[in-house]
C-alpha cells in the first residue's frame, strides 16, 4: 500500500530488505577490482563481441582500464588478454589515444562484473525468500532435455578467436634493403601466424616503410613477441608500430 507516494516497506522481513540491498549492490556500472580474478573475468566477458572498451578505436577509456590492472590477464581470458597486448604495444603513445578518461567505474555495463549478476537482474524479486529449498525439484524429465543440452553443447567445435593485424616496419633510413628486410620478416614463423599482402609506403626523404598484413590466433601469438622478433633483425628495422587492430 502506498502512503503519501511512497512504499511501505516496515511489515516486510528484515530478508527482503537484504534481498533488496543485494540488488543494488550488483546493478552497478564497472568490471569490480581489475586486479583480481573476478574483475579481469568480467572485462574478458565484456570484449567477447568488442575490440575496445569504447567504440571501434582505441581511446583513452582503454588506458583508463588498462591502468587499473597490475598485468596481463591469465592465458585462458583471451578476450581480455588479446585487448591488455593491444593496448600494451602502444607503449608511450597510449597518452595520444583520442578520448577523455573518465571514472574507471563508468566503463562496461549493469552486470558486467559478473554473467550471474545479470540473470540474478532479470529475474529478481524484491520480496523474494533467499531460501532455495522453497523451489521445486525439476522433473525427470526436464533433467533429461538439460543433460541433452549439455550433452550437445560440449561436442560443439570450440571458436579460434582470431585478429587481423596491419603492421608498419620502419627502416633506419633510404639505403636499407626493404625486399630483403619484407623476406627476413616473412622468415618468422608461429603457430598461429600468417602472413598476408605486403607494400612500401614513402614516409618522406625518400625513406618507405613496409607495411605488411598478418592474421593471428589470439591465444597462440602476442603482439609483444612478434614485435620482439621483427625487431630483432636490427640492421634492417628501426621500430615496428601495429597500424591496425581488428578482431575477426
Amino acid at each position: 500500500r502506498r502512503v503519501h507516494g511512497a512504499f511501505l516497506l516496515q511489515h516486510r522481513p528484515v530478508e527482503h530488505v537484504g534481498n533488496f540491498k543485494k540488488y543494488l549492490s550488483t546493478n552497478t556500472m564497472g568490471f569490480g577490482d581489475l586486479k583480481g580474478k573476478a574483475g579481469q573475468q568480467a572485462l574478458n566477458g565484456f570484449l567477447a563481441d568488442r575490440s575496445y572498451i569504447e567504440g571501434f578505436q582505441p581511446s583513452q577509456a582503454d588506458v583508463v582500464v588498462f591502468n587499473a590492472m597490475a598485468g596481463a590477464p591469465a592465458a585462458d581470458l583471451n578476450n581480455a588478454l588479446r585487448w591488455y597486448n593491444q593496448i600494451k604495444s602502444y607503449g608511450s603513445g597510449k597518452s595520444s589515444l583520442p578520448g577523455v578518461g573518465k571514472p574507471l567505474d563508468s566503463y562496461g555495463s549493469a552486470g558486467a562484473s559478473s554473467a550471474q549478476a545479470k540473470e540474478d537482474d532479470e529475474d529478481f524479486d524484491f520480496f523474494g525468500s533467499d531460501d532455495e529449498d522453497d523451489e521445486p525439484e525439476m522433473s525427470e524429465e526436464v533433467k533429461a532435455k538439460l543433460d541433452a543440452y549439455h550433452a550437445k553443447k560440449a561436442t560443439k567445435k570450440a571458436i579460434i578467436a582470431k585478429s587481423s593485424l596491419l603492421l608498419d616496419v620502419k627502416p633506419w633510413d633510404d639505403e636499407t634493403d626493404m625486399k630483403e628486410m619484407e623476406k627476413l620478416v616473412r622468415t618468422i614463423e608461429m603457430d598461429g601466424l600468417i602472413w598476408g599482402h605486403a607494400k612500401l609506403i614513402p614516409v618522406g626523404y625518400g625513406i618507405k616503410k613496409l607495411q605488411i598484413n598478418a592474421v593471428i590466433e589470439d591465444d597462440k601469438v602476442s603482439t609483444d613477441d612478434l614485435e620482439d622478433k621483427i625487431t630483432a633483425f636490427e640492421d634492417f628495422v628501426q621500430s615496428m608500430d601495429i597500424a591496425a587492430f581488428n578482431k575477426i
